[in-house]
């Protein structure tokens, strides 16, 4: 279907009154779409419902983001995506946009997205009457010898309309004379001129000229009109008219030809004398496009460039050139002016659609929509397109010179967080010209990467007794997103232990990582304990990850040595027996203690503090052992109290005291030798008992001596003593050690038999010391009291 054009002064006048004309053509099998408006239509007049057109729904124009693409940046057109209307974006003016081209088609493109779509569009411009016929000259001057005979025809200069079809130049009239009558005759191109025709002879002598009024009517409804003076001079006789020697010339220019370069030279011929015979040369009947770009040289008929020639504007030009001698006649030839193509355009690119900020991991986005053009023809016209090589970007041509360029491969912000695309449109013309435009490309995060912490394992240490809230250390995690998603959270996660009181012994700063403890530790209750840590982005989705955190409590020097042998509970002390024959080196008794750090705060070492006679016992600094420092005499004194220091190698040094009662005796013919303190005590206490004592003793000493002496040997080697005594097992027939401690402080599982002597219970029991076997853990030396008593109870002593 074509738009009808008007053709009848009515058709024209109803076309005049219509606000808008449309007309849709969809050609089958194509997806162009047609339409025509007038020209000078206001800016938002409407054209089309372009929804309805491509048969699409309301609405889904917003969401195609669909889009009005012109050659150029200039736009015609707008489209309101909500209504799917297609409305006039300025005034158009078709004589401006496309001078004597008819028809005058604007070409446009439709573009859809989602998928992309692109839809040919021609919008046809009709023309309206809004120009009058213009003559280039006031004043046409004409030159007739009075010799002419009636039906002798002149051509006369036409008449410019700038309107095109029914409206341009229709007809010519002439104001009414009894000499001439006019025609209007058409040009090859098919211009419509006017051409005065002699009807009756003139006579210089009755009249030397005539004036004229020739008028140019065009085709509109009302036609408009234009008018310009004739003034004819009547001349003598001429015999003779000027030639020329062609009656068409063709020339080729070159476009890029400077101005003022000889176009050609014509040359005509009078065989007249005088004046008569001169000749002067002028374009006839041209064009206003041929007199803007051309000049003549009225005397040598010299044709040169008044102007730069545009091949992209207009490719050839039609002249014609009048010889005109000095008595009024006149010759004509033609010129034909081709134009010549050179490459002398760059390419042109119209960026249509650019999205500069691409999210990663999508592949086949659409960065960029744009068109190419090259004014020029043939060879030089033609184009091509590209890009940089390795880039993860490709061009797709399109239609009509369209290419959209989009993501070849996922794009990956953390290798490459931005994109300098650089498009290169080069014709193919001699010599080649390009045009390049840059884009730079974004690419935005998709929170695609998990945290990662810095180590799998984080070990940290802390020194018990610590204060609360102590920062003990940090764990830290990075993310290679941006933006939020990589902005990473800590958290604790559950322990794997269900027993482990995780809340109560640490926390963690949500924001940086650090850990605090939150609680004092004790390195006697909880040496080492490990949780998770876990880090999340708070991206969409969140992404985390885990590290494994291991705390080590440091001992502190926080408990003393506990003195396990002797015992001081407070009663009478054990009394170690030692006989006056023994050697240097004889072991005493041995201290045995124990301390509930570890490492070197446990380590102990012993120290004789005091003694009754110095230099007489020593005690081995590693494991407590008491010996005799020289061998014993009979000048040394019965009793002895020994002070031993314990104390361990802490940072600063914890130390126990130990006193220890000796009591040299000749053999063991004595089996109980108290002290004289509790001797009298005992007196105070049983008259009864110490008389019995003196007065058996003082019957039979050596007997009963003897008989206690053999006793108390064979029941010691069966007993087990309890806690509150001291026993004492000289060498010779009696087992070397009392007890053996081991250099840690651990007593050994052997049993051992000690014969005690306890002062001040009037009573003398035998008993069995049962093995012994370390089980505890020191809480604190401010537990140092109600320690010592359990353990006394759980070793069995009392």
């Amino acid at each position: 279907m074509e738009s009808p054009l008007p053709k009848a002064p009515q058709k024209r006048q109803v076309t005049a009154i219509i606000i808008l004309i449309l007309l849709i053509l969809w050609e089958v099998g194509s997806t162009t779409i047609k339409y025509s408006v007038l020209e000078e239509r206001e800016s938002g007049s409407f054209v089309t419902n372009l929804a309805k057109d491509l048969g699409l729904g309301l609405g889904e124009l917003a969401v195609r983001a669909a889009r009005i693409l012109s050659k150029g940046n200039q736009q015609y057109l707008q489209l309101e995506q909500k209504s799917g209307n297609l409305l006039l974006k300025e005034k158009l003016d078709r004589e401006e946009l496309c001078g004597d081209t008819d028809p005058c088609v604007l070409h446009f493109q439709v573009l859809l997205k989602s998928p992309v779509r692109f839809i040919q569009g021609e919008l046809q411009l009709q023309d309206v009457n809004d120009h009058a016929p213009e003559f280039l000259e006031n004043e046409i001057l004409l030159k007739i010898s009075e010799s002419s005979h009636p039906g002798t025809a002149f051509p006369l200069k036409i008449a410019q309309d700038l309107d095109v079809g029914s409206n341009t130049v229709q007809n010519y009239i002439i104001s009414t004379n009894s000499h001439f009558h006019l025609f209007t005759r058409n040009h090859s191109d098919g211009r419509r001129y006017p051409e005065l025709v002699l009807d009756k002879a003139l006579d210089r002598e009755e009249q030397s000229e005539l004036r004229l009024t020739l008028t140019a009517l065009d085709g509109g409804s009302p036609p408009r009109t234009g008018t310009s003076q004739v003034l004819i001079l009547i001349l003598d006789i001429n015999d003779n008219t000027p030639e020329f020697a062609q009656l068409l010339y063709e020339v080729q220019m070159p476009e890029n030809s400077p101005i003022g370069s000889l176009v050609i030279t014509v040359t005509a011929r009078d065989l007249d004398a005088g004046t008569h015979g001169e000749l002067s040369y002028s374009f006839f009947q041209s064009s206003n496009q041929v007199i803007q770009a051309f000049e003549i040289n009225s005397v040598t008929g010299e044709i040169r460039l008044k102007k730069m020639l545009d091949f992209e504007e207009i490719q050839s030009y039609r002249m014609e050139i009048e010889a005109s001698d000095g008595g009024g006649l006149s010759g004509k030839c033609s010129i034909a002016v081709e134009v010549m193509d050179v490459n002398d355009n760059t390419p042109e690119l119209t960026m249509s659609v650019f999205t500069s900020d691409i999210p990663e991991n999508t592949p086949d986005t659409v960065v960029a929509i744009f068109g190419i053009s090259d004014p020029d023809s043939g060879e030089n016209g033609k184009t091509k397109c590209s890009i940089q090589e390795h880039l993860p970007f490709v061009l797709k041509p399109s239609v009509e010179n369209f290419y959209t360029l989009v993501t070849e491969t996922p794009l990956d912000r953390e290798s490459q967080a931005e994109y300098n695309i650089t498009i290169t449109v080069t014709d193919l013309g001699t010599p080649r010209l390009k045009t390049q435009h840059n884009l730079t490309v974004t690419v935005s995060d998709v929170n695609d990467n998990a945290p990662t912490f810095s180590q799998t394992t984080y070990t940290l240490r802390v020194r018990e007794n610590n204060s609360p809230a102590l920062h003990i250390g940090s764990v830290s995690a990075t993310d290679r997103d941006s933006g939020a998603n990589a902005q990473v959270t800590y958290s604790l996660l559950p322990p794997h232990d269900p027993q482990l009181p995780l809340g109560s012994l640490v926390s963690i700063n949500a924001d940086n990582g650090q850990l605090f403890a939150l609680r004092s530790l004790d390195f006697e209750t909880l040496q080492a304990f490990e949780f998770r840590v876990g880090a999340a982005d708070r991206g969409s989705p969140a992404l985390s990850s885990q590290a494994l955190v291991r705390v080590l409590v440091a001992d502190a020097n926080d408990n003393a040595p506990f003195v396990l042998y002797p015992l001081q509970n407070g009663s009478a002390p054990c009394t170690e027996l030692v006989p006056r024959a023994a050697e240097a080196g004889y072991l005493v008794a041995k201290v045995v203690a124990v301390d509930g750090d570890s490492g070197q705060n446990a380590w102990l070492s012993y120290q004789l503090l005091k003694a009754t006679e110095p230099g007489l016992f020593g005690v081995w600094a590693h494991n407590g052992e008491v010996r005799t420092a020289r061998p014993l005499s009979e000048r040394d004194a019965v009793q002895h109290r020994l002070l031993v220091l314990v104390r361990d190698h802490g940072e600063p040094p914890l130390s126990a005291s130990v006193t220890l009662h000796v009591l040299l005796v000749d053999g063991f013919s004595q089996p109980y030798l108290p002290l004289p303190d509790a001797a009298a005590a005992e007196a105070r206490a049983d008259p009864l008992t110490v008389y019995l004592v003196v007065a058996l003793a003082s019957v039979s000493s050596l007997f009963l001596f003897s008989v206690l002496v053999f006793v108390a040997v064979r029941l010691c080697r069966r007993s087990r003593a309890a806690s509150g005594g001291g026993c004492s097992v000289p060498e010779g027939p009696f087992p070397g050690h009392l007890v053996d401690v081991s250099g840690a402080g651990t007593l050994s599982h052997s049993y051992q038999y000690e014969v005690c002597l306890r002062g001040g219970s009037g009573t003398n029991d035998f008993k069995f010391l049962k093995p012994i076997i370390p089980n505890f853990v020191g809480e604190g030396a401010d537990r140092g009291t109600e320690e010592n008593s359990h353990l006394r109870n759980h070793f069995g002593f009392s």
